[in-house]
């Protein structure tokens, strides 16, 4: 008999988040008690104003940072109180990140840039058991990203969609089961943004990758199945 209600499970929970950070002499409250899910396969937007809070906690769904209350928990399993070690192996096969910053590391080419997580996770030594399987896997992600005749090419010789696209690919190189996204077509124009946003669509739709969007766009919020939105620390509605 199949176990519906673990079918049904989120992928990700949110459960009563606070967080606060000092400011000035005082403590300035971000998170007051947000309740937030994702289901597997799922896309989420969360969607705010500037200071809603919403990157904020993007970042602790993703272990960058520790809430003051509250926990996190992937696949029903807390998280956020994991030791460093562990939360750091999380991030680096369970949980991608997107920024709006792309953050390559200027002297590797796009291949490189897209490797580096899986060489973190194999160390140097066991790298050359697996180096041919990974950079199959790399290059994969960069042709499905239109990216076959950009491999070698450093950051400073690609166009901003074309970082974030590199950017992607490094985020879903090790296959992990969601991806974090904030503000990823921030930086672009109006057509790379559009191109980026089809890609993730896709890996959601066809890859059934959850995806958790954070955007101060309607625009964009409306391409996901369901939007969170956020208001001074707080969900006001779905």
């Amino acid at each position: 008999m199949i176990d519906t209600s673990r079918m049904e499970a989120p992928l990700l929970e949110v459960r009563g988040i606070h967080k606060a950070y000092r400011s000035g002499g005082g403590m300035l409250e971000v998170l007051r008690g947000v309740d937030f899910e994702c289901p597997p396969s799922g896309f989420v937007a969360v969607i705010g104003q500037s200071g809603s809070g919403k990157s904020t906690l993007l970042h602790l769904m993703g272990l960058l940072d520790s809430p003051d209350g509250g926990e996190v928990l992937l696949g029903g399993e807390r998280i956020d109180n994991l030791p460093a070690s562990r939360r750091d192996r999380l991030r680096n096969t369970d949980i991608g990140m997107v920024f709006q910053a792309y953050h390559l590391l200027p002297e590797l080419n796009a291949l490189e840039n897209v490797l580096a997580p899986l060489l973190v996770r194999h160390g140097v030594g066991a790298w050359f058991r697996h180096r041919k399987e990974a950079r199959r896997r790399a290059e994969e992600l960069l042709c499905r990203f239109g990216l076959s005749a950009r491999l070698h090419h450093k950051p400073r010789q690609l166009s901003g969609g074309e970082m974030q696209r590199v950017a992607i690919a490094r985020a879903l190189v090790a296959r992990p089961r969601l991806l974090l996204a904030d503000e990823p077509t921030g930086n672009l124009d109006e057509a790379s943004g559009a191109g980026i946003l089809d890609a993730l669509c896709e890996l959601n739709r066809d890859d059934g990758l959850s995806i958790v969007l954070v955007t101060h766009d309607q625009s964009i919020a409306r391409r996901a199945d369901r939007i969170v939105r956020l208001v001074s620390g707080r969900v006001e509605g779905l």
